[in-house]
């Protein structure tokens, strides 16, 4: 006897037939069991695109993390000094405040801080049209590509965008190249979203399930029992028409809970884990965590639970200022620093100006009320102490 089956869907038109036909012969009162899932996981790339489509435009964890670090480390304003000192009128204070015609010094700095943390890169071209600067301009780091020279050191960069393409020297000194650190790669740097690749993985693919069963009223996975009342056969061709129809029906978050029809002798037996079983709610928060973690961001400050690391709200701030924002800061003016002497022609070092950090307010008063409080300090000493 042949298996009797019908599915809820059509057999689709074209479909690859076994070229045996060999049967499967079953004794009486043996049962066939069909197991449908997913064997292998499928990870997304590390590529920026990769990472700004799957982590910045549609993980809340990964964009509010990115978000706060770079509109905190935008937010933090800049001294220049010279061989003289403090320059507050210094040209190039100006330009970073009006970096060009269509952005402001603050949207500037806060795409810089996001296409180096999502790509481990940033890129700041500058016009010079006579001796000085007159505009700076991000170049998007999967548009840029190094040209390495017989000696491994960069000779140039080539960008493309359009169609169109063009080449800036190495030493030309109009091209800043910031990079975060790669342990395999001599000329790119590595994104810190990159090393919580399956984290984030694994906190999409949880939302996308959850969003499947809500849609289609999931089951668990399962068997697909065949018990047959006497000896039959099945044709090998029976065998992997249900096998793959199952696979090309069932199989994915966005085929999660279809109802299946089953005739002929066929029953199916739920073998998969329930949400409470596999801890969903807890794996997605220790995805999340370590989504934080990668960026540097306590996961207090994004609202997940589960993290008692700081006392309060107040502590885990003022860490992510000292461990994240301001390391990313300093590295960045130092940056600029050298770049902007070479562009000048003159040495300039660029600093975050601390007493305006907004993250850093509550240390500024403690340290203020201290050196109030020294009365064996001079005026000139307390000036010092706290940067004048």
């Amino acid at each position: 006897m042949k298996l009797s089956f019908r599915l809820p869907w059509g057999h689709a038109p074209g479909r690859t037939r076994l070229a045996d036909q060999k049967a499967l012969t079953l004794r009486p009162g043996a049962a066939l069991a069909l197991l449908s899932g997913e064997a292998a996981a499928h990870w997304s790339g590390r590529s920026y695109a990769a990472l700004s489509s799957e982590g910045f435009m549609k993980n809340p964890v990964a964009h509010r993390a990115l978000r706060l670090i770079a509109e905190a480390g935008a937010s933090v304003p800049w001294l220049a000094y010279d061989a003289q000192g403090e320059r507050p009128d210094h040209q190039a204070l100006t330009l970073l405040r009006r970096p060009n015609g269509a952005t402001s010094g603050t949207d500037f700095l806060e795409a810089l801080y996001g296409q180096l943390l999502l790509s481990g890169n940033a890129f700041v071209e500058a016009l010079v049209p006579g001796e000085q600067p007159r505009a700076l301009h991000l170049l998007r780091p999967d548009r840029v590509s190094v040209v390495a020279g017989t000696d491994g050191w960069p000779r140039a960069y080539d960008y493309r965008a359009g169609g169109a393409a063009r080449r800036i020297a190495a030493d030309s000194g109009r091209l800043m190249h910031l990079k975060l650190f790669h342990p395999l790669d001599d000329h790119l740097g590595f994104s810190p979203l990159a090393a919580a690749q399956m984290a984030l993985d694994l906190h999409n693919a949880a939302a996308r399930w959850n969003k499947a069963l809500l849609d289609n009223s999931a089951r668990p996975s399962g068997a697909l029992v065949y018990q047959p009342k006497e000896g039959g056969n099945l044709s090998a061709d029976q065998y992997e028409r249900l096998k793959a129809e199952l696979d090309d029906g069932y199989t994915g978050p966005m085929r999660a809970g279809r109802p299946l029809l089953l005739e002929g002798g066929l029953d199916w037996k739920a073998m998969g884990l329930s949400p409470k079983d596999m801890d969903f709610v807890e794996a997605k928060n220790g995805a999340a965590r370590d989504i934080a973690l990668a960026c540097g961001v306590p996961p207090m400050l994004l609202g997940i639970p589960g993290d008692n690391t700081y006392a309060n709200y107040q502590e885990a701030n003022r860490a992510f200022w000292r461990l994240t924002v301001l390391p990313l800061v300093g590295r960045t003016a130092a940056g600029f620093s050298g770049f902007l002497s070479g562009l000048y022609g003159e040495e300039i070092r660029l600093e975050p100006d601390l007493d305006r950090a907004s993250g850093l307010v509550v240390e500024r008063d403690a340290l203020w009320a201290r050196l109030g409080a020294a009365s064996f300090l001079t005026d000139a000493e307390k000036r010092e102490a706290v940067g004048y």
